[in-house]
C-alpha cells in the first residue's frame, strides 16, 4: 500500500514480482483462504478453530509486521487500523472476521503490488531494446563486445536489423533508423554522416558506421527510464488532496473508535460497543483513498512513456487533463523543422555568394533552425569571430575586420529590397537581411513547409474544446501565412523570447494554458505556462530535463493524444477518489450503530479497494498513432 496505508515500500527491480503467482501478498492471502476453508468445513471442535486462527495470521503477516515498525518510528497508518481490529477480533473470538480480514486485505494489498510493478516492467521494457552484444572496430578487427564495455569513440558497426547499443553519431554509411519503440512513430527516418543514432534504434537500410557518443548506462533510453522512474513517484494536486485527507483522517478514526467504544461502554454493553469500534476503524480506513491518485499516476505516467511522451509526474498529468488553451509554437513545431533556403536577393553590385558568404560566416556559430539552411546553401563558410547573438533580433560578429550584422527586418532595415522582403513574407518565407558596416548586402528567404499533419491536428484540438494559439517571433506576413495553412485563427508575431511568456496570461485567461515549443528558446514560455510541452525532445538533454513533458517524436498528432490520454486519466482519478470518500462516508455510521458487522465491513471496504485498483489500471492503457499518409 501507499505510505499513508502501511508504510512506504521500497524494492529493487529484481525484487518485483513478473507474474502474478509470486507476489508475496497474493501467496499468503491464499494460503489464508485455504485454511479459513478447511478452517469452515470442519467446524468448531479444536482443530477448525486452530485452522482459523492460523489462517488470521497468515493474512496478518502482511502488513501487522510493517504496522508495529512504522508505530516504533511514530508512525501511525491503515496497517495501524488494521492490525488493532485484526487483534481485536480474535481477543473478543471473532476467528473468522479476523481471518477474512486478513485474506482480503492481503488480497487487495497484493493486486496494488503486482499492478505498480507491472507497470514498471512495461517501462523497464524499453531497456530490453539494447542488445546484449555490439559489434566494434578496434585496431582494424570487429569485434563484441557487452554495451557496458562500449568507450566514448569507439566505432560501432550496425548492420541491416541490428540495434544501436548506446547512442552516437553515423560516421560512415547511409540508412534508415526505426525508431517506433522510442517514439512511437512508425514512420522510418532516414540518416547520414552527422545525424544521431539513439539507444534502441534500429537499422533498416544500409551497414552504417557510429561513433559512441554517450555510455551506455547514461544513454538516452536509460535516461529516459530513470526520468519516468523518478516522475512515477512526484506528486500531483490530487495525489496532495488524497494525502491530506488520509494522513489526519487515521488518527481521527482512532479517537472516533476510542469515543464509540468509551461513550457506548457507559449507555449499554461494552463489548458490543467495543466490537462496533472495531468494525468502525476498518470502515473508515482510508486505504483505497491512499492509492486512488498514486497508483493512476504510475499506470498514465509508464503508458504516456511507452507512446513516445515523458510526462514528469502526476502534477503535469494532472494539469495536461485541464488544458483548455495550447500555444504553439512555428519553427520546429508547427513546421518541419528543416528550412530550406528559396531564394536570395542581393543588393545593387552585391553577388548572390558574397550574401551567402557573409551570413554563413555569422550563421556557423548559431544554433538557430535557420542556420543550418543558409549554411547548407554554400560550401564557402569563413569564420566570422566576436559572434553575438541578440535574442529575438539576429546575429553580430567581426570578418575581415568589418562588422557584419545578420537579423530579421526592422532590426536591419531592408532599404531598397522592401518590397521584396515584402512579397517572400507574403509568400510564407522567413527573411533574413545581412549588412555589412552598415552597408546592406541582401536578403536572404528561408522557408520550413508546415507539418503535413498540423491541419489534423488543430482540429482535434478543437474537438477536445481546446483553443489553440500560434506565437511565434517571425513577422507576421510569414506567420499568417502558415497560420492559415494550419487552420489557426489566432497569431501572435514579431515576438521576443520574454513577450511569449507575458502572452501567456492574456492567452489563458481563466483556463490553464500549455505551451508547446523546441525546449530551448522558448525556454521562458514553456517555465511560466502550467504545462510547458517540448516537441522533437529525442537525444536534446536540456529540453527532456527542463519540460514538464517531452514528446520525444516529430510527429505532431502526439500532441492531442497525450492530452486525451491525460484526461482519461484525470477522469479515473476523480472516480477513484469519489468511490473511496463514499464508501468512507456510507459505511462509517453503518458500523457505528450496527447496521454492518465485521466481515461485512470488511468484505465492503476491501471490494471497493479492489475496483479502485483495476480502475486505476485502466490508465495504462495506451493506442500507437496511425502510419502517416
Amino acid at each position: 500500500m501507499s505510505d499513508a496505508c502501511c508504510g512506504p515500500q521500497t524494492a529493487s527491480p529484481a525484487a518485483e514480482p513478473a507474474r502474478l503467482w509470486q507476489v508475496r501478498e497474493l501467496q499468503l492471502a491464499a494460503l489464508a483462504a485455504v485454511l479459513l476453508a478447511a478452517g469452515w468445513l470442519i467446524g468448531d471442535d479444536p482443530v477448525g478453530t486452530g485452522l482459523t486462527l492460523a489462517a488470521a495470521v497468515a493474512g496478518a503477516v502482511t502488513f501487522v509486521p510493517g504496522a508495529v515498525r512504522d508505530l516504533l518510528r511514530g508512525r501511525i497508518g491503515v496497517g495501524t487500523l488494521m492490525t488493532i481490529a485484526a487483534i481485536g477480533a480474535v481477543a473478543l473470538g471473532q476467528l473468522t472476521e479476523a481471518a477474512l480480514l486478513g485474506v482480503l486485505f492481503s488480497l487487495a494489498e497484493g493486486l496494488e503490488h503486482y499492478a505498480v510493478a507491472r507497470t514498471r516492467h512495461g517501462l523497464r521494457a524499453l531497456l530490453d531494446l539494447v542488445p546484449p552484444t555490439a559489434s566494434v572496430l578496434r585496431a582494424g578487427a570487429e569485434v563484441q563486445v557487452a554495451p557496458e564495455e562500449l568507450g566514448l569513440g569507439d566505432r560501432m558497426l550496425l548492420r541491416p536489423g541490428g540495434r544501436a547499443a548506446t547512442d552516437g553519431v553515423i560516421r560512415a554509411g547511409h540508412t534508415s533508423l526505426d525508431l517506433s519503440a522510442i517514439t512511437g512513430e512508425s514512420v522510418p527516418v532516414e540518416a547520414g554522416p552527422g545525424e544521431v543514432v539513439p539507444a534502441g534504434a534500429i537499422n533498416g537500410g544500409g551497414a552504417i558506421e557510429v561513433e559512441v557518443t554517450a555510455l551506455a548506462k547514461d544513454s538516452s533510453l536509460a535516461r529516459i527510464v530513470h526520468i519516468v522512474e523518478q516522475a512515477q513517484d512526484r506528486k500531483g494536486s490530487g495525489q496532495r488532496l488524497a494525502d491530506r485527507i488520509a494522513r489526519p483522517l487515521v488518527p481521527a478514526i482512532m479517537i472516533l473508535a476510542v469515543l464509540i467504544a468509551g461513550l457506548g461502554a457507559l449507555l449499554g454493553d461494552p463489548l458490543l460497543w467495543l466490537e462496533r469500534a472495531l468494525v468502525v476503524l476498518v470502515a473508515a480506513s482510508p486505504c483505497a483513498l491512499a492509492i486512488a491518485i498514486p497508483l493512476t499516476v504510475v499506470a498514465a505516467v509508464g503508458a504516456a512513456s511507452r507512446q513516445g511522451a515523458l510526462v514528469k509526474g502526476g502534477a503535469a498529468l494532472e494539469e495536461l487533463g485541464r488544458i483548455g488553451v495550447v500555444a504553439l509554437d512555428k519553427t520546429g513545431t508547427l513546421t518541419r523543422n528543416s528550412p530550406r533556403v528559396v531564394e536570395i536577393r542581393p543588393a545593387d553590385g552585391i553577388t548572390r555568394d558574397q550574401v551567402l558568404t557573409a551570413a554563413a560566416a555569422l550563421e556557423a556559430r548559431s544554433e538557430h533552425p535557420l542556420a543550418r539552411a543558409i549554411l547548407a546553401a554554400t560550401d564557402t563558410v569563413p569564420a566570422a569571430t566576436d559572434v553575438t547573438a541578440v535574442p529575438g533580433h539576429g546575429l553580430h560578429g567581426v570578418l575581415d575586420g568589418s562588422i557584419l550584422r545578420l537579423g530579421k527586418p526592422g532590426w536591419i532595415t531592408s532599404g531598397p529590397l522592401h518590397a521584396e522582403v515584402e512579397r517572400l513574407q507574403e509568400a510564407g518565407a522567413t527573411v533574413v537581411l545581412i549588412e555589412r558596416d552598415g552597408t546592406l548586402l541582401g536578403a536572404i528567404a528561408v522557408r520550413d513547409e508546415l507539418r503535413a499533419e498540423a491541419p489534423e491536428v488543430v482540429a482535434q484540438l478543437r474537438k477536445l474544446g481546446i483553443e489553440v494559439a500560434m506565437l511565434t517571433g517571425d513577422n507576421a506576413r510569414t506567420a499568417t501565412a502558415l497560420a492559415t495553412q494550419a487552420g489557426i485563427s489566432t497569431v501572435h508575431a514579431d515576438l521576443l523570447p520574454e513577450d511569449k511568456a507575458a502572452l501567456l496570461a492574456q492567452l489563458r485567461g481563466s483556463r490553464r494554458i500549455a505551451m508547446v515549443g523546441d525546449g530551448v528558446n522558448d525556454a521562458p514560455a514553456l517555465a511560466t505556462a502550467e504545462v510547458g510541452i517540448a516537441m522533437g525532445a529525442m537525444g536534446t538533454d536540456v529540453a527532456i530535463e527542463t519540460a514538464d513533458v517531452a514528446l520525444l517524436g516529430e510527429d505532431l498528432r502526439h500532441l492531442p493524444q497525450l492530452l486525451t490520454h491525460a484526461r482519461h486519466a484525470r477522469r479515473i482519478m476523480l472516480q477513484n477518489v469519489g468511490l473511496s470518500l463514499a464508501i468512507i462516508g456510507v459505511l462509517i455510521p453503518l458500523a457505528a450503530f450496527g447496521v454492518l458487522g465485521l466481515a461485512t465491513v470488511v468484505f465492503v471496504h476491501e471490494l471497493a479497494e479492489v475496483l479502485v485498483i483495476l480502475n486505476a489500471i485502466r490508465a495504462a492503457r495506451g493506442t500507437r498513432l496511425p502510419a502517416v499518409a
